[in-house]
């Protein structure tokens, strides 16, 4: 490494040990034959994939069981950097063992971990990142030639993400869920952008169809139109101008509440009892269920389970809908 250690300064302190290694002493490069193959009773697969992005490519050699799908030997050709080797190789290795369908499961992130010296250190630097990328997607191809599917029915959700492999969809679940406000959120949570950023924001080393300042921007006005209808939704409910049916179920919730606390709570009390909603379920018959737990005196109470819970269940019936059952718990 004495001549390369010498371009870039300390360029080559962003590389692993193991990485530095498998550059240059790669375990698992070579072609199996078809002879081989044979001989292991096995049968081969040969899979390519190129990275437009870098020009670097791959080619995949399996030895398959058919008898159980796992994969007896793997190696790999790779035309292109050093990283691409070393990725590329642990790939390689990875598979052995592997069922096919265990071997579809291997990420890119699964590669480069692989081939961290410690946990917690990046084993390439992020504009680096992927070369593992490459590795996972030529794994798809040799996969889909061995079932003879396409190998897009391996990915059925849109990736922002390559280097993370992060889906669209995680990442706008991931911001309304936790109410993330900033990139560096969605980056803390999902690793989206953590390695090459070329998906934060145009401008980056890869033109990306998604960034993540526009999916950020787009889901939190999605999010703001809808707190916005549900408030419109709560007073179009107030003032009556729709059925109870339709309230959403935190709707329904509050209107039960109100219900009981100006009609019912107050003549349970005095007699030392009370009671609280449980759960309220929508039924596939059309009914709303409300469970409620008796408090105090009520729970005791001889009538709680008749009279009291027929004349609760009416009072909510007159109120909001004859679609109602109360049902104590």
């Amino acid at each position: 490494m004495g001549k390369n250690s010498l371009i870039g300064g300390s360029i080559w302190e962003e590389y692993s040990q193991k990485v530095q290694d498998l550059m240059n002493n790669p375990k698992n490069m070579g072609e199996i034959t078809e002879e081989q193959a044979k001989e292991m009773g096995a049968k081969l697969i040969v899979a390519d994939f190129g990275a437009e992005s870098c020009g670097d490519a791959v080619r995949l050699y399996w030895a398959v069981d058919e008898k159980t799908d796992t994969i007896l030997d793997a190696k790999f050709k790779s035309f292109g950097c050093g990283t691409a080797i070393a990725s590329s190789d642990t790939m390689a290795e990875l598979c052995k063992g592997k069922t096919v369908d265990e071997a579809i499961k291997i990420t890119n992130i699964d590669v480069e971990k692989a081939m961290r010296d410690t946990t917690d250190t990046p084993a390439v630097p992020p504009q680096k990142m992927h070369c593992s990328v490459m590795a996972y997607d030529v794994i798809k191809e040799a996969a889909a030639s061995y079932k003879g599917v396409d190998a897009a029915s391996f990915e059925d959700q849109i990736i922002v993400c390559e280097c993370a492999r992060v889906s669209l969809g995680t990442i706008k679940e991931v911001i309304i869920l936790n109410d993330l406000k900033t990139v560096e959120q969605i980056t803390d949570y999902t690793k989206a952008g953590a390695f090459c950023k070329s998906c934060i924001k145009p401008g980056g080393h890869e033109e990306r169809e998604y960034y993540l300042v526009d999916i950020l921007k787009d889901t939190r006005e999605e999010m703001e139109k809808k707190k916005m209808g549900e408030l419109a939704d709560a007073k179009t409910s107030e003032n009556g101008e729709f059925a109870f049916e339709d309230m959403t179920m935190v709707q329904k919730l509050k209107k039960v509440e109100k219900v009981i606390d100006d009609n019912i709570r107050e003549m349970l009390m005095m007699d030392g009892g009370n009671l609280e909603i449980v759960d309220i379920r929508d039924t596939d018959d059309g009914f709303t269920d409300i469970y409620i737990r008796y408090l105090g005196a009520c729970s005791g109470c001889a009538s709680s389970s008749s009279g009291t819970l027929y004349a609760i269940e009416a009072v909510l019936k007159e109120h909001l809908s004859d679609k109602i059952r109360v049902l104590p718990i």
